[in-house]
C-alpha cells in the first residue's frame, strides 16, 4: 500500500514507518525539516518537507493514497501560556487540517493517533473505549485540553462519513524515548535520578514497538468509526522507576518530594526550572490515566509486552 505519515520523524511516528516498511509499503513520510529525517530515507520512505499548515499542498501529497496515518502532534506538559497557541495549532490545528486533506483527496482509510488522555482522570478505574470524561471536572493540562479538541474533531468527521479508525495509545516508552518519562526511567536504571516525585500517578506503560504494531493493525482491521486503546499494562509511576532501577542493578533514590510542597513551590517554579509547576502537579498528582486494551486485543491481536520485559528491551538487559 501506499501510505501517507504525519510525525514520522517522531518516537512513535518513526516506529510505525518502519514496520511498514518492514512489509514493504511505500510509505510517503511528511516532516518539518528533510535534515531530521535521516533515519526515515535510511527505511527507504519517501521524505516529503511539509509543515502541514497548507491543505491544498497537503492534497497534492496524498493523492494517490491508500491510506493516511496522523501521527503528528506536540505531547509536553507544563508548558507557559506563551506556548499554548503552538500547540492549540499542532494539534487541534493540524488535525483538522490533515483530515480537510484526506477528504478532500479522497483518501479511502485514515488512522487518527490519539491519546488515552481523553478520558481525563479515570479515577482508579480502568476504562474502555466507551468510557466519557465529565467535561465539569475541566482539563488536567493544556495538552489535555489541545489532544480532546483534536479527538473531538475526529470525531465529528467520523459522524459526516470520513473514513476514520481512531488509535488512543497510552504512555509509550522504549528506546529512543527523549520525554521527560523516559529520561527519568532512564536515570533510575543508571543509577542517576536524584529524587522521587509525584510517583502515584497511574499508567499505562505501552513499548514503542507494540504500539507501532497495534497502530498499523488498526490500519489493516480497525471498524471505521471506531476506537480502539492501544494501552500496555497499569502502573504507577513509583512502581516503574523501582522496575527500571532493578533492572539496571540499581536502587532508586531514597529520596522523595511531598506532593504537598511541590503545590506550595508551584509559584516559583520558574525559579527551579519549571515553567508551569502548577500544570505539572495537576496533571500527576493522584491522577490515573488507566484504560484497557481488551477490545484492542480481541480485535486486532493487540499484545503489549509486560513492564519488566518491555523496561529490559529498552535499556538492553539480559
Amino acid at each position: 500500500m501506499r501510505i501517507v505519515l504525519t510525525g514520522g520523524a517522531g518516537f512513535v511516528g518513526g516506529a510505525v514507518a518502519r514496520v511498514l516498511r518492514q512489509r514493504s509499503d511505500d510509505v510517503v513520510a511528511l516532516v518539518r525539516d528533510k535534515k531530521r529525517a535521516p533515519v526515515l530515507r535510511d527505511l527507504g520512505a519517501q521524505v516529503v518537507e511539509d509543515d502541514l499548515s497548507d491543505v491544498n499542498r497537503m492534497v497534492e501529497h496524498l493523492a494517490e493514497a491508500d491510506a493516511v496515518i496522523h501521527a503528528a502532534g506536540s505531547y509536553r506538559l507544563g508548558i507557559p501560556k506563551s506556548e499554548r497557541g503552538a500547540m492549540w495549532d499542532a494539534n487541534v490545528g493540524t488535525t483538522t487540517r490533515v483530515l480537510d486533506a484526506a477528504e478532500a483527496a479522497r483518501v479511502p482509510r485514515i488512522v487518527y493517533v490519539s491519546t488515552v488522555n481523553v478520558f481525563g482522570n479515570t479515577r482508579g478505574h480502568v476504562v474502555d473505549e466507551t468510557y466519557g470524561r465529565d467535561l465539569a471536572d475541566g482539563f488536567l493540562s493544556w495538552y489535555d485540553e489541545t489532544k480532546y479538541g483534536a479527538h473531538e474533531v475526529a470525531e465529528q468527521r467520523i459522524a459526516a462519513g470520513v473514513p476514520i479508525v481512531i488509535v488512543l495509545p497510552s504512555q509509550v516508552y522504549g528506546p529512543g524515548d527523549h520525554s521527560s518519562f523516559g529520561e527519568q526511567l532512564r536515570l533510575a536504571n543508571t543509577g542517576r535520578l536524584p529524587y522521587r516525585a509525584l510517583e502515584n500517578v497511574g499508567l499505562g506503560l505501552v513499548h514503542v514497538d507494540d504500539l507501532a504494531a497495534g497502530i498499523v493493525a488498526a490500519l489493516d482491521g480497525g471498524v471505521v468509526g471506531e476506537s480502539y486503546i492501544l494501552s500496555g499494562p497499569v502502573t504507577r509511576l513509583g512502581d516503574a522507576v523501582e522496575i527500571a532501577a532493578r533492572i539496571g542493578g540499581r536502587r532508586p533514590p531514597r529520596l522523595r518530594v511531598p506532593t504537598r510542597l511541590l503545590r506550595v513551590m508551584a509559584p516559583i517554579g520558574r525559579l527551579i526550572g519549571q515553567q508551569n509547576l502548577a500544570e505539572l502537579v495537576t496533571s500527576a498528582a493522584g491522577v490515573t490515566y488507566w484504560a484497557t486494551h481488551e477490545r484492542a486485543t480481541r480485535e486486532l491481536g493487540f499484545a503489549p509486552r509486560e513492564i519488566d520485559q518491555g523496561l529490559r528491551d529498552t535499556f538492553g538487559a539480559a
